[in-house]
């Protein structure tokens, strides 16, 4: 019972950690602006590990490769710190592996959430500096749904789709994951 309560908390701090390095990321990428609440919460949640990554890792044109290492070395250090408290049984071969696939699964978890809160402010129409910004995150990635998936009766079903397919993306990632780790 306690390696399942460690083992969820160790989770739930990393995800949280490394979902805010991955929409640094993106947020980058995307060239949206950090002058609302989003991005000062994902500059203050992850600052004090990117900054420092800067001055080894370099940016490669719009993608910052030192955010990306962060969100990475997160997921290491969760699984080693995991290993650990097994026992430190079995080779550490395996641990790269398993640190990039939860590294996707946690990209995945995270556009399957903004996706849901963008769908919800969509419902109750409502103008706010965060839902621009959630806009401006989910709009590219449902553009090619929406190329492909015409209106159905005036309701845009792109996110419902999109959703389905990371789902679908996310259930691959954990067999995969589970594989490396057997």
């Amino acid at each position: 019972m306690l390696f399942q309560i460690l083992s969820f908390l160790l989770e739930v701090a990393s995800g949280l950690l490394t979902g805010a390095c991955l929409l640094r990321l993106y947020m980058q990428w995307q060239r949206v602006s950090f002058a609302n609440p989003v991005g000062r919460l994902v500059f203050a949640l992850s600052d004090w590990l990117v900054l420092p990554l800067r001055k080894l890792v370099p940016a490669a044109g719009r993608w910052d490769l030192s955010s990306l290492v962060a969100a990475f070395l997160l997921q290491l250090v969760q699984y080693l710190l995991l290993w650990l408290l097994l026992g430190a049984g079995v080779g550490l071969a395996w641990l790269p592996w398993v640190a990039v696939f939860s590294l996707a699964h946690v990209a995945v978890s995270g556009l399957m959430g903004l996706l849901i809160v963008y769908a919800v402010l969509s419902w109750v129409q409502t103008r706010s500096a965060l839902g621009d910004v959630i806009a401006r995150l989910c709009e590219p990635l449902l553009r090619p749904v929406r190329r492909v998936l015409p209106l159905v009766g005036g309701i845009d079903l792109s996110p419902l789709v999109l959703l389905v397919l990371l789902q679908v993306l996310s259930i691959v990632l954990g067999h995969l994951q589970a594989s490396v780790m057997m």
